[in-house]
């Protein structure tokens, strides 16, 4: 499973951009299926790799919310995941790179083993950083540890206090290299500010322009030695994640931001690493799935000329909203399956999502093993069929709402729809939405008054899917 970090729909060439060439990831979309309707379930990152791992509906964990650095695990250690039924039937499971599911029970020593984690909930072996990038701690952690720790110099998070005599972005401005917009401006580690505060660790702490480079060695180290037996790898990448911080051979490459040149290092590193499955002679053996955890987003936090150098590309590839957004570009992702030999090269407008790869992968490996609201559509990742999901409950901060065939329904919401910080139409609009997204990509036909019957329907099966919970407390604001 290779994962991206904030990867809008139109990011990559295979799906229309056209100002930045991807040809690594578009080979594995031209050599396998492209889905024109792949979903994440939710247009945040702690949400989407929730539902990835466990094949569930985030918004039953009240908690699956974007956590801070220091959050207890959000998986129970009881809770079916993917590694965990993959373990089940033999196969070596791993995680490198970004995990953002909590570590621990809430209050954490980083200078001991940090447990639990993701060896917990499934993974023998696990090389991670715990949040975001943008997050304190700013250190790799293997199987628990912190990667490089000096003891004479241990670590202490904060998220909300500062440790006295601690620089911050708002105390010493001269010594950032990023200028912070909103939200990162609390420690500063190695020249840019953060999203909370922390103490000590100087030997462990991470070199930003390095970190591609890091976790693809990671990666590819784990396909070389443990290529002999079944495995599964979950390689999940940071890019194109705030802080945007390209090896110097990227630096301008895409001729617009940094946001341009993590992409194109991205891209790189995938040909890198299907490379190396290809070296080790187990291409023809291994089934790729390549996506995004939610859509894309150009101001999240610094000032890196992201919006100012866009020019014609257009990230979200034509629908509306992004990352936080209930509207498509939220959740609609590249999403991408490979199997060389096995898949036939194919588009696929089949409705499918990342909740769905635990029981599809179950019944890959032959166990009925599998979760609460993931589906089996194997024969659709493989090909065999253009039948995905019937309906599917996308979620976006809080929100909820109905993808069902051609048509989209979200409810009433209250709030403004417009996020300033972000630049980001998120959905919020005080009456229904109905949109047939078949004729109308972009959602700007509103056909909730036009088409009361099928305003009706959507309205029924959502609120029947969402459950009890939810038919007491919404369904009056809905039905208004």
């Amino acid at each position: 499973m290779i994962y991206l970090d904030d990867l809008g729909y139109g990011d990559i060439s295979s799906y229309g951009a056209t100002e930045i060439q991807t040809p690594n990831i578009d080979a594995l979309a031209n050599g396998g299926i492209k889905f024109t309707n792949g979903y994440a379930s939710s247009a945040t990152c702690t949400p989407s790799r929730y539902a990835l791992l466990t094949g569930m509906y985030p918004w039953r964990n009240k908690k699956a919310k974007i956590l801070p650095g220091t959050a207890p695990l959000l998986i129970v250690t009881e809770q079916q995941t993917l590694p965990k039924l993959l373990k089940k039937q033999g196969y070596q499971t791993a995680i490198v790179g970004k995990w953002h599911l909590g570590l621990g029970t809430g209050i954490v020593n980083w200078n001991e083993k940090v447990t639990p984690g993701p060896n917990e909930v499934g993974f023998d072996q696990s090389y991670i950083m715990a949040a975001t990038q943008d997050r304190v701690p700013t250190v790799y952690i293997k199987d628990g540890n912190v990667v490089g720790l000096d003891k004479n110099d241990p670590i202490e998070v904060n998220y909300k206090e500062n440790f006295e005599g601690e620089l911050t972005a708002i105390s010493n401005p001269e010594l950032l290299t990023m200028k912070w917009h909103h939200g990162h401006n609390s420690s500063i580690v190695k020249g840019i500010p953060r999203i909370g505060y922390m103490k000590g660790g100087e030997s462990a702490k991470w070199t930003d322009t390095e970190m591609a480079n890091h976790f693809l060695e990671k990666a590819q180290n784990y396909v070389k030695t443990h290529k002999e037996n079944p495995f599964f790898l979950y390689y999940a990448m940071q890019q194109p994640h705030v802080p945007r911080t390209p090896h110097p051979r990227f630096v301008g490459k895409s001729g617009m931001s940094p946001r341009g040149d993590v992409i194109l290092e991205a891209d790189w590193a995938v040909g890198e690493f299907i490379k190396t499955l290809k070296d080790e002679w187990i291409l023809e053996n291994t089934l790729i799935i390549f996506s995004s955890d939610n859509g894309p987003v150009l101001n999240d936090g610094y000032y890196d000329d992201a919006i100012e150098k866009i020019g014609k590309h257009d990230p979200k590839g034509g629908l509306r909203g992004g990352k936080y957004s209930i509207f498509e570009a939220g959740t609609r992702v590249p999403f991408i399956t490979y199997w060389k030999g096995k898949i036939k090269p194919q588009v696929s407008d089949a409705i499918v999502c990342q909740m769905d790869i635990l029981a599809s992968i179950a019944t890959l490996v032959d166990t009925k093993e599998t979760s609460t609201d993931s589906k089996n559509v194997l024969n659709t990742f493989l090909g065999k069929t253009e039948k995905g999901r019937e309906n599917l409950i996308i979620e976006a901060t809080g929100k909820t709402a109905l993808r069902s065939g051609d048509w989209l329904y979200i409810p009433a919401y209250k709030g403004t729809n417009f996020r300033k910080a972000v630049g980001i139409e998120v959905g919020n609009f005080p009456f229904d939405q109905l949109y047939n997204l078949k004729e109308d990509k972009a959602q700007q036909n509103n056909l909730a008054k036009s088409n009361l019957k099928k305003l009706s329907e959507m309205k029924q099966t959502f609120i029947s899917l969402r459950g009890e919970d939810y038919q007491k407390g919404v369904k009056e604001v809905v039905f208004k």
